[in-house]
């Protein structure tokens, strides 16, 4: 009796050694940056609401521009974001940044597209395979809205940097006596867009991704990527030409497509002291990703009007409750990961 007391005992004292600690973060305080992009506030608030069911508590998240958080971050004042777009931001971060910096997993890897997108039916119709197709009569003739002889681009207003890139375009491809970028708030030109399409009418849009424009015109069936005539990087593309073409991508006008736009992987990006205090945390990072479908079928939700703070929170809950084995595995190998 009592050996069988003591082998009672002796199991009763090994079983916190072998138990998994269900709120690791218990106890550490987490401070977050936010990108001052809202097409990006799902995915952040995804990671917040994961980390919080780790047992951290995590503060709001502080929204800075790109540059700034990357200096903040590399001190140690803020943990981390969800809203890195590399290459594209590598020029935005201090020097030295990979002592104190680390980018971990993939929320979407080459989801951060940028191109012109046309309409499927004008596409198939006219044998549209890049820009310059747009110099045909025929193909601007079908795309001038306004009467001015030139095709009609929904493009970036003034001061957005894409805005530059597209005039970047029309130059080195004598783009500029053949189509008519309008520089508009691009939600509205974009509404604008959508309703000629409802219409029945063509359309020419410059967009990125993650965005709401690609689940309202979806690639593949509304709409097609573009080609650009030929690879001219601008001055800041010049080291990233490789990521200029894109293999693989849904709804394009042909495999590879030339994007004329670097492609980015959307990453997670955190101070190095912290994922090393925090293995639950780093090791959901390293796991945590969206299909880029999610992303923008969010995102629309939100350019409908759902774009609240509560609104937010509650597309987090819908998403979890519709991927909780996946969620549960992520939160199961994080805390494993903390042993």
């Amino acid at each position: 009796m009592k050996r069988f007391l003591l082998v009672l005992l002796m199991l009763s004292l090994a079983i916190p050694a072998f138990a998994v600690d269900q709120m690791p973060g218990k106890g550490v305080d987490v401070k977050p940056g936010r990108a001052t992009w809202n097409t990006g506030y799902f995915q952040e608030a995804l990671v917040r609401t994961g980390l919080k069911e780790l047992g951290y508590e995590v503060q709001d998240p502080k929204e800075l521009q790109n540059p700034l958080f990357y200096q903040t971050l590399a001190l140690g004042d803020l943990d981390y974001w969800t809203n890195g777009w590399f290459p594209i931001h590598y020029a935005q971060m201090p020097k030295n940044y990979d002592k104190r910096v680390e980018l971990v997993g993939y929320v979407v890897k080459a989801g951060g597209l940028q191109g012109y997108l046309v309409s499927k039916k004008e596409v198939e119709q006219f044998n549209i395979q890049s820009l310059e197709d747009f110099k045909r009569p025929e193909v601007k003739k079908a795309f001038d809205a306004n009467g001015d002889g030139k095709a009609d681009l929904t493009a970036c207003p003034a001061g957005w940097g894409c805005e530059k890139t597209i005039a970047h375009h029309m130059d080195v491809y004598d783009l500029e006596d053949h189509i008519n970028p309008i520089k508009a708030g691009y939600s509205a030109s974009m509404a604008d867009a959508l309703g000629r399409y409802q219409s029945g009418n063509p359309v020419f849009f410059y967009t990125w991704a993650p965005n709401w424009t690609i689940f309202k015109l979806k690639p593949g069936e509304d709409v097609l990527w573009m080609n650009v005539p030929e690879i001219k990087p601008t001055e800041a593309q010049q080291d990233l030409v490789e990521r200029l073409t894109v293999s693989g991508v849904t709804g394009a006008v042909t495999d590879p497509v030339k994007m004329g736009f670097v492609a980015a992987d959307i990453r997670i990006v955190a101070n190095k002291k912290f994922l090393a205090e925090n293995p639950a945390a780093s090791k959901f990072f390293e796991l945590f990703t969206l299909p880029l479908g999610d992303i923008n079928e969010q995102n629309t939700k939100m350019q409908d009007g759902e774009k609240s703070q509560e609104d937010i929170e509650r597309h987090v809950k819908e998403w979890i409750a519709k991927n909780q084995e996946t969620w549960n595995g992520w939160l199961e190998a994080a805390r494993a990961a903390a042993k």
